[in-house]
């Protein structure tokens, strides 16, 4: 291993940079940049039915391949995982690419998504192998700004593929970026490896939780939407989960290697970092996802111009995760940089709370502008904080598990914020009388996609009888109404998660950084 940042010289260490970079930004745009491109997509293949579950495939395996090959990167070396996962997603985005149906597209972004957890998990742990903890900090801000980066430029990129090229290309254009990230990742990086570990791999472990982690993350993605909450197929999925997590924890005790040894949650820096980043997710997910809702469905703007509300945030959050990182290159501390992010979070949410359909515009620009920032404090802190305090055979592990339960965060989260808005507005929408206007236009007005759309407002407006037009209008304002009011609450409820993820920041407890490779080992054993 390298010992000292020193011992790479400049070029390489942009060389490396400039990879890792390129293969956590390619892992980032695939969902913002085929998002824009999902309307072609469905109106080609068909499969209107199944609009989110190519989503949902690439969230769903990202996220399990997250956790399992963090771990294999300790025991094989993170080299060939971290090559075999652009491979992966190379290959993926191609047959994406080549889909002559929903099904074929569906299954190959599960394998794209394979990759893309590679990407980001092993991208995270190389930080850790290649220099000493108080060197790290401006690197990790560099890598986490590609996030920001990516949730910026993608529904552009993806727009202006789409429209000018083809849908499919939204998919090609990974090869020749992922074939540049090949080319350095072979020419530079070296080749870690833990000589001290067992390279085996517990199968009967990993397939354990990956059962566990299927229908424990389908059930949070379609819970509420796709099934009702307590029917069967949900109940069923989380009760499944549940079984097939203790079968995994009784695997892993008597595993000789296990994919998630239990002994690192007694670490407090692990058990609070991954609640922390979890949090973090989640409050950032509801202002990403509830904002843009906001802005076109009570205020009445264009889905590009509530687009435009979160640029600031956005921006905000790669300037935020750049600087920070770079504050804890120089101060060697993290703690301080963990709680003054998330109070930064709990303001942004806090004024988000007080947004009105008359808020000015800039107002809520200024407002998303500052969640952002809190969250791209937090982004490389906790990653950073892990990696302090456990052996370089434990990097990968713990590293990807910060990672795993940042994306946990947004699953979860996202399920919560949707079920509360969901029952608060079936609650305000039966005080509305909506016998004037028949129950099909009700029904349409109680849907969120419907009055959030200002084109299928239009359209249904214009198909409304002359006799009912004046109450259509009166009811489709109390809806907008209802909409507010359950928006409201929803980001009262990323308020107390930010508010929980204050308190818990406060017990991190702040290790100090070494400037040396040697003296964070000997942390790492103290700790």
């Amino acid at each position: 291993m390298i010992a000292e940042e020193q011992q790479l010289d400049t070029k390489k260490i942009i060389l490396i940079m400039a990879g890792l970079m390129i293969s956590v930004l390619l892992s980032g745009l695939d969902s913002t940049v085929v998002g824009t491109a999902m309307p072609r997509i469905i109106g080609d293949l068909q499969g209107m039915d199944y609009y989110t579950w190519p989503f949902t495939s690439y969230m769903l395996w990202s996220t399990i391949a997250i956790v399992l090959f963090g771990k294999i990167s300790d025991t094989h070396g993170r080299k060939p995982i971290f090559l075999g996962g652009i491979i992966i997603f190379l290959v993926g985005s191609a047959l994406c690419g080549l889909s002559q149906n929903m099904t074929q597209l569906i299954i190959f972004r599960g394998l794209q998504g394979v990759g893309g957890g590679v990407l980001v998990s092993i991208g995270f742990t190389v930080l850790g192998d290649l220099f000493p903890p108080r060197q790290r900090g401006k690197y990790a801000g560099m890598l986490s700004s590609m996030f920001g980066i990516a949730s910026l430029i993608g529904p552009v990129v993806g727009g202006f593929i789409t429209d000018n090229l083809s849908w499919r290309w939204v998919f090609y254009v990974n090869l020749p970026l992922g074939l540049i990230a090949i080319f350095l990742i072979l020419a530079v990086l070296p080749n870690f490896k833990n000589h001290n570990t067992k390279k085996v791999i517990d199968y009967k472990g990993a397939a354990a939780l990956t059962l566990a982690l299927v229908p424990l993350i389908l059930a949070f993605s379609w819970g509420g939407t796709t099934y009702p909450w307590f029917s069967f197929q949900i109940t069923g999925m989380l009760i499944f989960s549940a079984v097939m997590l203790i079968v995994f924890y009784f695997i892993e005790k008597r595993a000789a290697e296990p994919i998630i040894p239990f002994s690192i949650f007694n670490n407090p820096v692990f058990t609070v970092s991954i609640i922390a980043a979890f949090l973090a997710n989640a409050v950032m997910f509801c202002g990403m996802i509830y904002v843009p809702l906001f802005m076109q469905g009570v205020v009445g703007l264009s889905a590009t111009m509530s687009g435009f509300i979160l640029s600031p945030a956005l921006i905000g959050l790669s300037l935020a995760s750049i600087v920070t990182g770079q504050i804890i290159s120089r101060t060697g501390r993290y703690k301080i940089l963990a709680i003054t992010g998330f109070v930064i979070i709990l303001a942004g949410i806090l004024l988000l709370y007080t947004v009105k359909p008359g808020t000015p515009a800039a107002l809520v620009l200024c407002y998303s502008g500052i969640l952002g920032i809190g969250s791209g404090m937090t982004f490389p802190v906790f990653s950073i904080a892990v990696q302090n305090v456990f052996p370089p055979q434990q990097l990968g592990l713990v590293t990807s598990s910060v990672q795993f339960f940042r994306n946990m965060g947004a699953t979860i989260g996202t399920a919560i914020f949707g079920s509360v808005m969901l029952g608060s507005i079936n609650s305000g929408f039966a005080g509305i009388d909506t016998s004037s206007i028949g129950p099909q236009l009700a029904g349409l007005l109680r849907n969120p996609r419907v009055i959030s759309n200002p084109d299928a407002i239009s359209q249904a407006t214009s198909h409304v009888p002359a006799d009912i037009h004046a109450a259509f209008i009166m009811v489709l304002e109390q809806a907008r109404s209802v909409l507010a009011n359950s928006i409201d609450l929803v980001f009262l409820t990323g308020l107390v998660m930010a508010c929980a993820a204050l308190l818990i920041t406060f017990f991190l407890k702040d290790v100090p950084l070494s400037a040396s490779r040697s003296a964070a080992e000997d942390t790492a054993e103290r700790s």
